[in-house]
């Protein structure tokens, strides 16, 4: 052999891949090249090709599976390179992919090479550039997920209401909490707006896809799975994920979020807390605090408020009145114990007591009855 790596001379090809399915999974490719190799399939099939290693950028290491993998080349992919071996040429090294106008789409019963000849999957399109879609972006030839993101997207959702509410305060004139009008919100749009050639675009078979706009004006940064989840950043930093499935989000330490704004939260279903899951410290607690002048609005349309404690207090302390406003009102107590430092009044229309024994201590009782007071089946007249 005389010529090996470059020494006397320099061969180069231009070929296209027809297969990828290296037994030893190295990221060869067996490649069909230009001038070397018939298109006739039965005088010489893919399988009788050499294979042909790829070459990977210097920021990829490529041992022990550390950089980039290197796959990413497909049948029908037209690429680049050279022979090690030179005019022997059966050590081909691939330095590129070259992209051009299909004139035509694969024909698998054609029997000819220099085409994805087993699948007839690649090249996709007819007479049309091999740049992604979402890099040209030609009105008239729309990637399929701009598509499908811009018919996806979900508006008028509603948000927490709180009614006005007028408070029942005895005697005193009643007080008005305000009402809440959580109108509703809607999906931002997708700012998409790219030209040619700031959106670097990379799409996988399956049809995952990464985008790193750099269009004067409408930069953005976006990641799609196949399915629809992803996420965009928006040209003015707006972050819109959306998850067409279930949604994770395990951490093992602390968690921090800190919102300066409003934290809006619509949920189709029910919603469960729980805390102090493995109840291993004694100070887990759930805390909530509201800070001046803001009210907690908690409103239950057709259902019931339930608070239960299994086994400790519930505590409750108001700075001012505790006003309530109910159809019947019931308390079953083993004791009841109530120190009023004021006065206390009592309307009622008709009033009840039954009990055991009935003490009343006080340095004045005044007992007024329109007609009659029955005291131990007697009678004592008022008038």
């Amino acid at each position: 052999m005389s010529e090996f790596m470059g020494k006397n001379g320099f061969i180069w090809f231009v070929g296209v891949v027809e297969d990828r399915s290296d037994p030893k999974s190295l990221g060869r490719l067996r490649v069909r090249c230009l001038g070397y190799h018939t298109e006739d399939l039965v005088k010489l099939p893919t399988a009788d090709l050499p294979w042909a290693h790829v070459m990977n950028p210097i920021t990829s290491a490529t041992v022990s599976g550390l950089g980039q993998t290197p796959l990413g080349a497909v049948e029908g992919s037209w690429v680049v390179g050279f022979f090690q071996d030179g005019e022997d040429a059966q050590m081909p090294v691939i330095i590129g992919t070259l992209p051009g106008i299909p004139d035509a789409l694969p024909d698998t019963e054609a029997k000819k090479g220099f085409q994805d000849s087993v699948n007839g999957v690649y090249p996709k399109y007819k007479d049309e550039t091999d740049v992604n879609r979402l890099a040209v972006n030609d009105e008239d030839l729309p990637h399929s997920s701009l598509t499908i993101r811009k018919a996806d997207r979900t508006t008028d959702m509603g948000r927490a209401d709180f009614n006005e509410v007028q408070a029942f305060m005895s005697d005193l004139d009643n007080q008005t909490i305000p009402g809440d009008d959580g109108t509703s919100f809607s999906e931002p749009e997708t700012p998409y707006n790219a030209s040619y050639p700031h959106n670097h675009v990379y799409e996988s078979e399956g049809g995952h896809l990464m985008e790193v706009d750099d269009t004067p004006g409408s930069e953005r940064l976006h990641e799609r799975h196949s399915t629809g989840t992803g996420y965009e950043v928006h040209p003015d930093g707006t972050k819109v994920t959306r998850v067409k499935k279930d949604n994770y989000n395990l951490i093992t330490g602390d968690n921090y979020a800190h919102i300066k704004g409003n934290d809006s939260t619509t949920v189709d279903g029910g919603v469960r807390v729980f805390v102090n899951a493995n109840a291993s410290t004694e100070d887990s607690h759930y805390t909530i605090e509201v800070g001046n002048n803001a009210n907690v609005n908690i409103q239950v349309n057709k259902g019931n408020v339930n608070l239960v404690t299994n086994e400790g207090d519930i505590n409750l302390k108001s700075g001012r009145n505790i006003n309530m406003e109910t159809l019947g009102f019931r308390l079953q107590a083993q004791t009841v114990d109530i120190s009023v430092s004021g006065q206390w009044t009592e309307t009622t229309k008709d009033k009840t007591e039954v009990s055991t024994t009935h003490y009343m201590d006080a340095k004045t009782q005044t007992i007024i009855g329109d007609s009659e007071v029955d005291i131990d089946g007697g009678r004592i007249d008022l008038n």
